[in-house]
């Protein structure tokens, strides 16, 4: 997959790109990624890439003309998918980052100051983001679809079952994890646990997962199966 992040700030990724997940995919040739600085775009003798709103107001937009010479230098943007990082944008979902990674090249483009001149809005596909506040500009936005969609990518994690058992993957929160010692502090793992019996283990992790969901995220829970409703009704029995 090769991600382009259309940015005014590239130094911010820097450690981003050079740990963990990230850094393995690109090591590994599954991952390339582009950061492109529009400023070097701007015709301006200043590199200057905002003005100030017409019809007045607070702050300043960013220009068309570098966000436009930018991304058309792109090889191959016009079939890319192109994404614009903004509070107005739809919420990014793990169903987005699961959609994206079945994509071979993305674009995405971090906005700044007070937002984006609306004939950028033009220029791409779709407009995401990552929660209801607002941040200072795009790239921590366009580094955590970064992250959420290239451990999706097949063999980009050890274990190619782990992104399937994680929170959102199946509609529900991931339910409690335990590891070594049994006992910490007088604070035990569940003896279903020790056991090794592998469907007692299942069951129990199925119904941690769904009472989790019900007391933290009870929104989710209008995506239940038939049987994931049974179980619901149990918790629900053992609330009181």
């Amino acid at each position: 997959m090769k991600i382009d992040i259309v940015t005014i700030f590239p130094d911010m990724f820097s450690g981003f790109l050079n740990e963990s997940i990230i850094k393995r995919a690109i090591e590994k040739g599954y991952l390339e990624v582009n950061l492109i600085d529009f400023r070097t775009y701007s015709n301006n003798k200043h590199f200057k890439v905002d003005d100030y709103p017409y019809g007045g107001g607070q702050g300043m937009v960013l220009t068309p003309e570098p966000i436009f010479n930018a991304v058309r230098d792109i090889e191959g943007w016009k079939d890319a998918k192109k994404i614009m990082l903004t509070p107005q944008g739809r919420q990014y979902k793990q169903a987005d980052a699961s959609r994206y990674s079945e994509m071979k090249h993305l674009i995405l483009l971090c906005g700044h100051y007070e937002g984006f001149d609306e004939r950028i809005r033009s220029l791409v596909d779709e407009e995401m983001s990552i929660g209801d506040y607002i941040l200072t500009g795009g790239e921590l936005g366009s580094m955590i679809i970064t992250d959420s969609v290239v451990r999706l990518l097949d063999g980009v994690l050890g274990n190619e079952l782990s992104h399937q058992e994680d929170s959102f993957s199946n509609v529900l929160l991931e339910g409690p994890q335990y590891t070594r010692p049994a006992d910490f502090e007088g604070m035990k793992v569940p003896d279903v646990l020790l056991n090794g019996h592998h469907k007692n283990i299942g069951i129990f992790r199925k119904k941690e997962s769904i009472r989790r969901t019900y007391l933290r995220r009870p929104d989710l829970l209008n995506k239940l199966d038939d049987n994931e409703f049974k179980i619901l009704k149990v918790v629900k029995s053992e609330e009181y």
